[in-house]
């Protein structure tokens, strides 16, 4: 019976942690594509593309965002995907695997935010997950917005960044997409105003 009962439990786990490993690298693929190719014009996407791209400009407001802020996006889509599955599915394995992979996905933002956080200012318990490699550190995601700003996309636990960066992954999908539609990636341009942080200044302090 107790083998049983742990089995139960098990396969459910397992799926949750193939679901925030894979969050992980959701989030970096998604991070990669909207940091590199559209604009604010671009349908559907065009408010995040303006937000992330601006972001290189501009890092520090995320952290002088409300929590409410920084998610409500994310949720909105995330409820939309999830909320039919759940209804739909009694399979605990599938539920454990869409409910950690969702949930980290929507929270994706805050990690974000709290990756760009001093580390006297933020709950110990982040800094704790930080340091263990669960949430994406701040000095890793900070080497993204360093020259060459091409690296260090995913911001959930970070742990994809190093094996896509070494393996040039994103360079081999920016050379298959300008080879077939003739796209460039704004990584391949020399780095402008538009990815150079401003100082923050305290007229900025005060932000929604």
């Amino acid at each position: 019976m107790g083998a049983a009962e742990s089995h139960i439990w098990l396969e459910p786990i397992l799926a949750g942690l193939v679901g925030y490993v894979l969050a992980d690298l959701g989030s970096g693929v998604y991070h990669w594509g909207i940091d590199n190719y559209g604009s604010a014009e671009t349908p559907v996407f065009g408010p995040q593309i303006e937000a992330f791209q601006g972001h290189h400009k501009w890092p520090w407001t995320i952290t002088r965002r409300q929590f409410a802020n920084n998610l409500h996006a994310l949720a909105r889509t995330v409820t939309f995907f999830v909320l039919p599955i759940d209804l739909a599915c009694h399979d605990s394995v599938l539920l454990g695997f869409v409910g950690v992979c969702s949930g980290c996905i929507m929270f994706s933002q805050q990690f974000h935010a709290w990756a760009h956080g001093t580390k006297s200012k933020l709950p110990p318990i982040v800094v704790a997950l930080q340091d263990a490699g669960i949430l994406v550190s701040r000095p890793q995601h900070a080497a993204h917005h360093r020259q060459p700003y091409n690296n260090n996309y995913c911001i959930v636990s970070g742990v994809w960044n190093e094996f896509l960066d070494t393996q040039n992954v994103f360079e081999a999908l920016e050379m298959i997409l300008f080879f077939k539609l003739g796209v460039r990636p704004r990584s391949w341009d020399e780095p402008n105003s538009d990815w150079t942080e401003e100082t923050e200044t305290s007229s900025q302090v005060a932000l929604p």
